[in-house]
């Protein structure tokens, strides 16, 4: 199959991008570069531009088999305090790109969906049937495309597949991809970089919510497994497989300051830290049931919180200093 890939230079759309051309797909990576990063792409075809850019994904899309969409923004405390930009980004400029498949020939659509759709859960591990009530713009916006990938099924038979991820966290295991934000915001690549004292002290967001010590608890999931997953949803409506929507995780729930401990153990050094007062948005505690995953995709991780910590603390040692040093020889190829 030949796919297109939006947001395919950032962390998790990069690392897709790598399972679907390992298992023999044709990529065409659309992105803005606003946030992902040309050297993630190098010896795949890309296409700079914008999501709501209708000419131009008309363009891209006119050789494709099936689109994953990643593209968007995707800060759970930023949608807080920019809420327009969330709506903007992720709804109304992604109408545009669901509009370009729908006048196209294309009808196999996955969507980087996420946890955030459940908000608070009831209950643990998060089954797909959980009522999705999201506690912030970001989890709105995500539940609001999904909706929207259903009516366009209804009406014009879109396939398609949500894949709902919890905490992505991980490198690839070859130190090509990593995380890379500006700025950073996520645990693990913060709490090395204020043990390696290239970053100031850990902040820990909340002490004493309802969790065993006080901590938020969060589902890591490897980021290759997630890639993979991806794989296998195209590959599921490739063979007529039915729209649904699917949570991807371990169903293993982890605090932060259990995480914490688990990398200083691995580091052989404590992480200087500090507790500050939990973020509005934060649901306490988050875990996955992906055992539909399993079922439909035959997906199911590969990889536990060991590989995660070590790959990501290869990449910040390894990878990552090598990509800030290098110059990318990846040329922008305009569509044809």
């Amino acid at each position: 199959m030949k796919v297109l890939v939006t947001g395919g230079a950032g962390y998790v759309g990069s690392h897709a991008v790598q399972e679907l051309s390992a298992a023999g797909h044709e990529i065409v990576v659309y992105d803005n570069f606003s946030t992902g990063h040309i050297e993630f792409c190098e010896g795949f075809r890309v296409v700079r531009g914008e999501i709501g850019d209708r000419e131009l994904l008309s363009e891209a899309l006119e050789e494709v088999d099936g689109v994953i969409h990643f593209a968007g923004s995707t800060y759970v405390g930023e949608s807080m305090v920019s809420p327009r930009k969330y709506f903007r980004n992720n709804v109304e400029d992604a109408l545009q790109l669901l509009d370009a498949v729908l006048a196209s020939d294309v009808r196999i659509f996955v969507f980087s969906s996420s946890c955030a759709v459940y908000g608070i859960p009831h209950r643990l591990p998060i089954a797909e049937s959980s009522r999705k009530e999201p506690i912030n713009p970001y989890g709105a916006t995500k539940l609001f495309f999904e909706q929207m990938l259903s009516a366009y099924e209804f009406s014009h038979g879109l396939k398609h597949v949500c894949l709902r991820y919890f905490n992505a966290a991980g490198a690839d295991k070859n130190g090509n991809i990593g995380e890379f934000h500006h700025p950073e915001t996520h645990l693990i690549p913060l709490a090395l970089r204020a043990v390696t004292g290239t970053a100031p002290p850990l902040r820990i967001f909340g002490s004493n919510l309802a969790t065993p010590d006080g901590t938020c608890i969060r589902d890591y999931i490897h980021v290759s497994d997630l890639g993979r997953a991806h794989l296998k949803a195209v590959e599921y409506l490739a063979r007529g497989g039915r729209s649904v929507s699917l949570n991807l995780g371990t169903g293993r729930g982890t605090s932060i300051v259990s995480l914490v401990r688990a990398i200083e153990r691995m580091v052989g050094r404590s992480i200087p830290r500090e507790f500050a007062a939990s973020r509005p948005g934060d649901p306490p505690a988050l875990c996955a049931d992906a055992s539909l995953a399993k079922a439909l995709l035959d997906w199911e991780p590969r990889l536990d919180l060991t590989a995660i910590l070590e790959s990501a603390w290869a990449w910040e040692i390894h990878g990552l200093p090598a990509l800030l040093s290098a110059s990318s020889s990846t040329r922008i190829v305009p569509p044809r």
